[in-house]
């Protein structure tokens, strides 16, 4: 493999939102990774977890979308594409909220009822774990 070809994966996997690519040739396996880009204007930081503040509950008309699984959280299917959901839209049972990435593969997130985005409880690119609370819905 040359650096032509690389820089050819290189340039679909930035264009595609991906953050590894991996694929065989001959004998060879080759694998490219990424980290994925801030949105513009956000910050990195952390915050121990002793001192975060519980999250609140989910309204009393309305229900919480949690985290099925580990992974990075993706609001929308591309890098420069429009998130699937935005504060205040309605989405019908069975619509897809965002994404999670595992083990390199993508998961759809789905509402399990009609209802109405109130807070999107996560950012792009974060780690989410099992149980993470993600959307917050009211009727």
């Amino acid at each position: 493999m040359n650096e032509a070809e690389i820089r050819k994966y290189a340039g679909l996997m930035k264009e595609l939102g991906l953050t590894g690519l991996e694929f065989t040739e001959g004998e060879r396996v080759v694998r490219l990774e990424r980290s994925a880009p801030l949105p513009a204007g956000e910050a990195v930081y952390s915050v121990p977890v002793a001192e975060q503040a519980p999250s609140p509950a989910a309204p009393q008309d309305g229900s919480s979308v949690r985290s099925p699984i580990v992974g990075v959280f993706y609001a929308a299917p591309a890098e420069n594409a429009a998130p699937y959901v935005t504060i205040g839209d309605a989405v019908k049972k069975g619509q897809t909220l965002c994404i999670i990435e595992a083990m390199k593969l993508m998961n759809e997130i789905t509402a399990e009822e009609d209802g109405v985005i109130a807070e999107i409880c996560v950012t792009n690119g974060q780690v989410v774990e099992y149980g993470t609370e993600l959307f917050r819905l009211r009727r």
